[in-house]
């Protein structure tokens, strides 16, 4: 199994080492070990729409109508949800909206309360 780690660009896990370089094959970026062990190791930093760190526990407010998938309900905006929790991927907010039940959503549809 390979140690590589994702490309930083499009997180392929199919990185492959060209000489000191590592590559991407999926988009073709390149970047060198050094910058691979500070992508690693710099923290993860989630920000709101208007960019405010948030962090899990933080009450956030919603700057958008957002449909809900598979359902005919949308969260309004100015809808208050508390106590938040961050997670990776492409939806970073994990969060119980009253009304709707337990969603993910994006960072940049909400704003720090």
């Amino acid at each position: 199994m390979s140690t590589l780690p994702p490309c930083p660009t499009c997180q392929s896990a199919y990185t492959y080492e060209d000489g000191t370089q590592l590559v991407c094959p999926e988009c073709g970026h390149e970047w060198g070990r050094s910058a691979a062990a500070e992508v690693a190791e710099a923290p993860r930093v989630v920000r709101d729409a208007v960019g405010k760190v948030l962090q899990d526990g933080d009450t956030v407010t919603v700057v958008k109508d957002l449909k809900v998938k598979g359902s005919s309900l949308v969260v309004k905006v100015g809808t208050k949800v508390k106590n938040i929790r961050l997670t990776d991927g492409d939806h970073d907010i994990d969060c119980k909206i009253d009304g709707v039940g337990a969603m993910g959503l994006k960072s940049e549809f909400v704003k720090k309360a």
